[in-house]
């Protein structure tokens, strides 16, 4: 399924984008797309079965604006240099566990919506990446395979970053991570039954329609099993947790001199096959 959330920010509604390419209206079964519906195998199943039944309210799609496909999430778990290709356009060597940082809930906005970069910003980068949504309380699991049974879904995120913020200020990466509207998310959750191999999707991320990303969810040093195993060692992850898991080469920050660092006007367009594109305006805080 391709679950979503429509409508102004901070009063969506679930929806559902069915096979044809139609939205429908699932305030009549759900509150939200959360924790609570994805830890609930009942519920998602009466949302399947109408579905299919295909007697779904039609929404009008025309004007209505997509926020992110989850709602009430718990914490984000982001992972650094997670693709080969990435850790060599950056000069670093592999990492030999996977890097853990986070990012608040409250840096998530629609796929749609716009990205502010922030007041004395110079390094405004970009990051397509992978979104894991957890479904299943995870703790101290034993194996990647365990790990990939406890996601609900996928989603695009833009892992929007600020490199001097993050790299140059010193301390942790969380001051250039963490900065109002840099973790776009959606436009759908894709339920884990419609990827069946996560590690074999494409990414790709275009500034003002040039291809700057073209990279392979093959390349990721940690799988998202191992990832999702690995994280729930140190921490306990639950419904609606999500964590974003790397990006590939072709980064700002990758560049030659001048790097070409976001600024006001430029539009940044991205995709994850099968979950969906995102586009973004930036503009000045």
């Amino acid at each position: 399924m391709k679950l979503l959330r429509v409508g102004t920010t901070g009063a969506e509604r679930p929806a559902l984008l069915d096979a044809d390419g139609t939205l429908r209206d699932l305030s009549a079964l759900v509150d939200d797309i959360d924790g609570s519906l994805l830890a609930d195998a009942a519920a998602l199943g009466r949302v399947r079965d109408a579905a299919a039944a295909g007697g779904l309210p039609v929404l009008d799609a025309a004007g209505l604006r997509v926020g992110p496909p989850l709602g009430r999430i718990g914490k984000i778990v982001c992972i650094g240099l997670n693709y080969h290709d990435h850790a060599r356009e950056t000069g670093a060597e592999p990492p030999a566990e996977p890097v853990v940082f986070f990012k608040a809930p409250d840096t998530v906005v629609g796929p749609h919506d716009t990205v502010l970069v922030p007041r004395g910003s110079a390094k405004t980068d970009w990051e397509v990446e992978l979104a894991v949504v957890i479904g299943r309380t995870a703790r101290y699991l034993e194996s990647a395979e365990e790990g990939l049974a406890q996601v609900a879904g996928y989603a695009v995120a833009h892992d929007v970053s600020e490199r001097e913020f993050q790299i140059e200020r010193g301390g942790t990466w969380d001051k250039g991570k963490n900065c109002e509207t840099f973790n776009p998310l959606g436009p759908w959750l894709v339920t884990a039954d419609e990827v069946p191999d996560p590690q074999r999707l494409s990414l790709r991320l275009w500034v003002n329609g040039e291809l700057k990303q073209d990279g392979t969810t093959a390349e990721q040093i940690f799988p998202v099993g191992e990832v999702v195993r690995y994280v729930s060692q140190f921490m306990t992850l639950y419904p609606g947790d999500v964590i974003n898991t790397g990006t590939p080469a072709g980064v700002a920050m990758g560049h030659p001199e001048p790097k070409p660092y976001l600024r006001a006007g430029d539009v940044v367009e991205l995709e994850v096959e099968g979950l969906g594109r995102q586009r973004q305006e930036f503009k000045d805080a």
